[in-house]
């Protein structure tokens, strides 16, 4: 365990494995668990680093509304702690916003990967199914497992029962209370990176899921769009929790890309 400070917060991270680091950043509300199917297999040949954001986990939740500038801080608090030079990023939801944010302020990203993110702004496709549904008291497990109905596909709700049993017991020890979900909330709802874009320049990849009810497909095409370097992975069927879902084709997807030449 490690502990990085920015600005008297404290931000809980934690680091595995040799060679180039991939750093992961968290999805609204959740803690470092979200990312244990790429950890386990991208560890070894790279070092993966994650972290609990500010508001969840075991990292400090002062009070909110947060921004996406003051997140992005953080992940830099986290990486010069840690003695990162280069950093290959990889975000999901909230995650994705913050990792486009750092890559158009820092220099020491060498790709970027940008999962069921949405560039905010006018160009946002969000549906009116609202964002709310997927939070749920950390010590209620019913109501933990019931709103993963939100993140996944039907299919994969109804197929992968102990997964999903396992996955609200990881959220009730590493997500957001009420007060820290809001206050990163505040964070994505006030995202906008539409007229920035085109200044970020890394190579990435852009990974979404077909039927993602909380950040839907659209919203990967437009990063595509707008970004210069980007490719876009998309998976029919597949929901928000493309990463967990989809997590092998994804993560064979992943280690590709890190290998992209960033020069």
């Amino acid at each position: 365990m490690s502990t990085a400070r920015n600005d008297g917060v404290e931000l809980y991270y934690e680091a595995e494995g040799d060679g180039e680091t991939v750093a992961f950043v968290p999805d609204l509300g959740f803690g470092a668990w979200q990312w244990g199917w790429q950890h386990a297999a991208l560890v070894g040949p790279y070092e993966v680093l994650v972290f609990d954001p500010r508001g969840a986990g075991r990292s400090d939740a002062p009070a909110g509304p947060y921004a996406v500038e003051t997140l992005a801080a953080d992940l830099e608090a986290v990486l010069s702690d840690h003695g990162v030079r280069r950093v290959h990023l990889v975000g999901a939801g909230l995650g994705g916003m913050v990792a486009l944010r750092y890559a158009r302020e820092r220099s020491r990203v060498a790709t970027l990967t940008l999962i069921a993110t949405s560039p905010g702004g006018p160009r946002a496709e969000l549906p009116a199914e609202p964002r709310e549904r997927l939070f749920a008291p950390r010590d209620d497990l019913d109501a933990l497992r019931e709103s993963l109905d939100v993140l996944f596909s039907e299919a994969f709700v109804s197929g992968q029962p102990a997964v999903l049993d396992g996955i609200a017991e990881w959220r009730a020890n590493g997500d957001a209370d009420r007060s820290g979900w809001e206050a990163q909330n505040a964070a994505f709802e006030a995202f906008d990176a539409s007229d920035w874009l085109y200044e970020v320049t890394d190579p990435t990849l852009v990974v979404h899921g077909g039927e993602d009810r909380l950040v839907p497909v659209e919203n990967g095409r437009s990063l595509a769009e707008g970004l210069p370097r980007a490719t876009l992975e998309t998976y029919d069927g597949a929901g928000h929790g493309v990463w967990i879902e989809r997590s092998r084709p994804m993560n064979d997807r992943l280690l590709s890309h890190l290998g992209t030449d960033a020069t």
